[in-house]
């Protein structure tokens, strides 16, 4: 009898120690999960956008760019983020993107709201509205990062290789035909059903785009030249999320 108890007791304590064990590491394991999804309010200040140099925004691009690859992005709330950032906007970059809607711009970088400004038409070319505005971003509102970011499939692009005319389109894709006949050395199929030659006229338009950045502004030019700016094209890829960067 003594001996049934004994085993007993032995066999109760065992399981309670498990047990004590089990609820220790799922309470570990809890914690780490809650820190891991620490919830971001903060927008970026005046003090802060003002410390930041052009390389170092860059470098937060790249290693955000990395994060949304990997898919552990930062999370946000964007709505507590709108209400501290309506009295004054500080952002670090202003970036030229397409029109297309998978290229969802701050998403790429893994910035939040109030960190970048965001210029967008079909193509991610230059004309003087987006320089004004660009102006306004850097000269004005002190951002230290222009980066003009092309796509991969880009409809855009290829509508200009096709030489597409249709209503205003026509106009807009004249703006792009620069680039195509940048691209006139490539040596294979010269159309848009070549993913490659699409490819290279896309980096070509970005580089047109750099090119008509510091030939007509003078303003960002003289920016750059003093390094208080920095300004560099990349090349994103639709099908994995990844950056191409192009001086």
């Amino acid at each position: 009898m003594n001996l049934k108890i004994s085993t007993i007791a032995v066999i109760t304590a065992t399981v309670l120690f498990s047990c004590n064990q089990g609820t220790k590491t799922e309470t570990t394991a809890s914690t780490k999960t809650e820190e891991a999804k620490q919830v971001v309010t903060h927008v970026m200040t005046k003090e802060e956008q003002a410390k930041l140099t052009p390389d170092q925004v860059l470098q937060e691009f790249i290693d955000g760019n990395k994060r949304f690859q990997s898919g552990v992005t930062t999370t946000r709330d964007h709505t507590e983020q709108a209400r501290k950032s309506a009295s004054g906007q500080f952002p670090k970059a202003v970036v030229l993107s397409c029109l297309d809607s998978r290229v969802p711009v701050e998403d790429v970088f893994d910035q939040g709201l109030g960190d970048i400004f965001v210029g967008r038409v079909a193509g991610n070319f230059v004309n003087e509205d987006l320089l004004g505005s660009m102006e306004f971003a850097c000269k004005v509102a002190g951002a230290k990062l222009i980066l003009v970011m092309g796509h991969q499939h880009c409809g855009a692009v290829k509508g200009a290789i096709d030489d597409v005319k249709l209503g205003n389109i026509t106009a807009m894709l004249a703006k792009i035909k620069p680039a195509v006949k940048m691209s006139q050395d490539f040596s294979g199929e010269k159309t848009s059903k070549n993913d490659e030659f699409v490819k290279h006229v896309s980096e070509n338009n970005v580089k047109y785009a750099l090119q008509q950045i510091r030939e007509k502004s003078p303003i960002l030019k003289e920016m750059e030249d003093k390094g208080e700016i920095k300004i560099v094209g990349a090349f994103y890829r639709l099908t994995d999320g990844t950056l191409e960067f192009i001086k």
